[in-house]
């Protein structure tokens, strides 16, 4: 039996993978890390409440088997560069080096197509860099997934990001060969992914957008 650690349980992804692991009986207990308080009334789920920006107070709540973290933010809700950067970069990377050394075994990242440390645009930037950081911490299993525009019920409105699926999926059937990963694709196909390269060698780092769904299909 297994012990997971979720961060992000309010977004797209990481609400998917608690609905995922609480009917899952290989995790006896699952450890959310959120900010204030969600109403779940299960047994084997601990709520943890934490203050992101002190994430040394919870070393020892950082432990476990598997780690899923699907924290992100928009630069709508995080308008001040500083800040934006501490969410997509050092918090994702002081909870795995923490994690690290707990001797988490696994380590899913939530990351983005095009992810490059040498991006110009912030966002590619932030997920590239931490993907590098992330390698550098010789997880016993580290999965990176970079998903492609994400279907779902999002609890906030993006405006433009709706539109910007909307195009996408009308032009998706034109997306062949090397493409492929630009197509939309759905949050719950993003979690089970996740949860598969957790439980799984399969020997590869970074998982594309269409490779997900191919592991969704295996």
């Amino acid at each position: 039996m297994k012990t997971a650690l979720i961060f992000g349980t309010s977004g797209l992804i990481g609400s998917q993978i608690l609905k995922l692991l609480i009917n899952d009986d290989n995790y006896n207990k699952i450890k959310i890390f959120v900010r204030s308080i969600q109403e779940i009334n299960v047994p084997k789920v601990e709520m943890i409440l934490t203050d992101f920006k002190n994430l040394d107070n919870y070393k020892d709540n950082i432990k476990g088997d598997d780690c899923y973290f699907c924290i992100g933010t928009t630069k709508k809700n995080a308008p001040d560069k500083n800040e934006y950067r501490r969410i997509e970069y050092n918090i994702p990377v002081d909870v795995a080096k923490i994690a690290k050394s707990n001797s988490v075994k696994s380590f899913i990242y939530v990351s983005s197509g095009f992810a490059d440390p040498n991006s110009s645009g912030d966002y590619l930037k932030n997920k590239g860099e931490v993907e590098e950081e992330l390698k550098k911490l010789n997880f016993t299993n580290l999965g990176i997934m970079r998903p492609a525009f994400l279907m779902g019920n999002r609890k906030e409105k993006r405006i433009g990001e709706k539109l910007g699926l909307i195009f996408f999926k009308i032009i998706s059937p034109l997306f062949l060969g090397k493409l492929k990963k630009m197509k939309p694709i759905h949050s719950e196909f993003v979690a089970r992914a996740m949860i598969k390269v957790a439980k799984n060698n399969f020997q590869k780092t970074i998982f594309e957008s269409n490779e997900i769904v191919e592991l969704n299909n295996s």
